[in-house]
C-alpha cells in the first residue's frame, strides 16, 4: 500500500495538478450533478424516487473517478449514469441494502454504524469492475478487502479536513472541489487494495 501522501500526489496528477485543470474541473461538474440529483430527491429521502435513483448514481460516480485513476483521462459526466444500463436493477438494490446496513448498525451505537459504512465503502468500485456481481457478492468483497484498512481510510478522509475548511471559506462552493479531490484519493486507495489497474466493465469509454 502507498501512503496517504503519495495517493493524494497520484489523485492530484489524476486531476491534472491544478484546481482549474480540465480533469479537476470535470470532476468538479460531476459532483455538482451528483448534488443536484441528491438535492431534488431529498425530499423523497424515504420514497421510491431516491431509491431508484441515488445508487445507481454514487456507482457511476465512483466508477468516473476509478475510470480516470486508470487511463488518466478527462471524465465525462455522461458516464455517471452507465449503471442505468448496465445491471441497473442491482445496483438500486446495492445502494439500497448498504444503506439498511448501515442504518441497522448504527442502532447499535454510532461507532458500529461508522465502522460497517466504511466496511462497505468499496463495494460501488467493485460492482463497476465486476457488474455480474449481485450486491451481496459486492458487499462481502468490500468487507474483504477492507478488513485491516478501515482505519487508514479514514485517517485519509481526515486529512481533507484542512482543505474543507478552505472550501467552507468559499461560500461553500468549494467543496466541489475538494470532493474531486478526495474521491479521486479514494479511487486511488481502492487501486492499491485490489493491487492491479484493470479496465472498468462499464462500458464508459
Amino acid at each position: 500500500m502507498r501512503t496517504i501522501a503519495e495517493r493524494k500526489r497520484a489523485a492530484k496528477a489524476n486531476l491534472g495538478n491544478g484546481i482549474f485543470s480540465a480533469n479537476w474541473m470535470s470532476g468538479v461538474l460531476v459532483n455538482l450533478v451528483l448534488w443536484g440529483i441528491t438535492g431534488a430527491v431529498g425530499s423523497f429521502s424515504l420514497g421510491i424516487l431516491s431509491v431508484i435513483v441515488l445508487g445507481p448514481i454514487a456507482c457511476g460516480v465512483n466508477a468516473c473517478y476509478l475510470k480516470n485513476a486508470r487511463d488518466k483521462q478527462k471524465m465525462d459526466v455522461a458516464n455517471m449514469f452507465a449503471p442505468f444500463n448496465v445491471d441497473f436493477g442491482g445496483t438500486v438494490l446495492l445502494g439500497l441494502l448498504t444503506d439498511v446496513f448501515v442504518a441497522l448498525w448504527s442502532l447499535l451505537f454510532v461507532i458500529p454504524g461508522i465502522v460497517k459504512a466504511y466496511a462497505y465503502s468499496m463495494s460501488y468500485y467493485i460492482k463497476a469492475d465486476h457488474p455480474e456481481y449481485d450486491w451481496r457478492q459486492c458487499m462481502d468483497e468490500s468487507q474483504r478487502l477492507m478488513k485491516g484498512h478501515k482505519g487508514e481510510l479514514f485517517v485519509q478522509d481526515l486529512s481533507f479536513i484542512g482543505w474543507s475548511f478552505i472550501g467552507a471559506l468559499c461560500a461553500g462552493v468549494g467543496f466541489l472541489w475538494v470532493n474531486a479531490y478526495a474521491d479521486a484519493t479514494k479511487a486511488e486507495f481502492y487501486q492499491d487494495l485490489i493491487g492491479a489497474s484493470i479496465a472498468t466493465n462499464f462500458d464508459i469509454s
